[in-house]
């Protein structure tokens, strides 16, 4: 545990808590309830799995999920998808969103698999991003994923469950978020804490309407803390 637990209510009065408690605080709740956090997507070599996360750009797992079985069938390695021709891959994956600019980005990552790494995945971030199709997020998934690297990958969930909690303050990029998170995330949680936020913001915290009274981190949640302000 990272520390002692505070209760932010007293008899209904607001206590403040510094950004150092709050971090203890919501990492302590998903390290006691949610201690095992994965990626939704499905996969079963980090070939695989770069190829899922450039396709969910945008684009939900279970999307992906229906797309990428028929899709690794046909190209199973890196090696065959380089050989492809966009017209063979177009169909696999036209569900997809933007299929036109994925399919270019699926075959150039391929290649340059081939061409410049041995048909391997590269385990550094400064070498993932030189992929096609390939930014920091993703990168920084397939980097804390597949080589258990103290990454912090940052989409829209994190992006606003972070801001929403008051992980983050005044961030207005996702690297300001990813700066912010891992300044404050001890480094052996960090590459877990990313699925936290992920599906936290998948399935409780949503966009439009978070569902706040189903929260189990309401009570050290900036936003809610606003919204019980703005009710009373």
């Amino acid at each position: 545990m990272l520390g002692k637990s505070y209760n932010l209510y007293n008899q209904s009065i607001l206590i403040f808590m510094t950004k150092k408690e709050r971090y203890e605080n919501i990492l302590n709740y998903f390290i006691t309830n949610q201690p095992i956090a994965e990626t939704e997507l499905e996969y079963e070599n980090p070939y695989q799995l770069l190829v899922a996360v450039i396709l969910s750009a945008q684009c939900t797992d279970k999307r992906v999920n229906m797309v990428t079985p028929p899709l690794f069938q046909i190209y199973p390695t890196p090696q065959k998808l380089a050989q492809a021709e966009f017209d063979e891959v177009f169909p696999y994956i036209r569900s997809i969103s933007y299929p036109n600019n994925k399919t270019k980005h699926l075959i150039g990552m391929a290649q340059m698999l081939v061409k410049d790494f041995e048909a391997k995945v590269p385990e550094s971030i400064e070498d993932l991003v030189k992929l096609p199709g390939v930014g920091r997020k993703t990168a920084n998934v397939i980097a804390s994923v597949v080589y258990n690297q103290p990454a912090m990958a940052v989409d829209t969930h994190v992006f606003r469950v972070s801001a929403r909690l008051g992980l983050t303050t005044a961030a207005k990029t996702p690297l300001q978020t990813e700066q912010q998170l891992v300044k404050n995330i001890p480094q052996e949680y960090i590459a877990t804490a990313h699925h936290w936020l992920i599906l936290h913001g998948r399935y409780i915290c949503l966009a439009r309407t978070p569902k706040c009274e189903e929260c189990k981190i309401s009570e050290f949640c900036k936003y809610y803390e606003k919204k019980q302000k703005l009710e009373k």
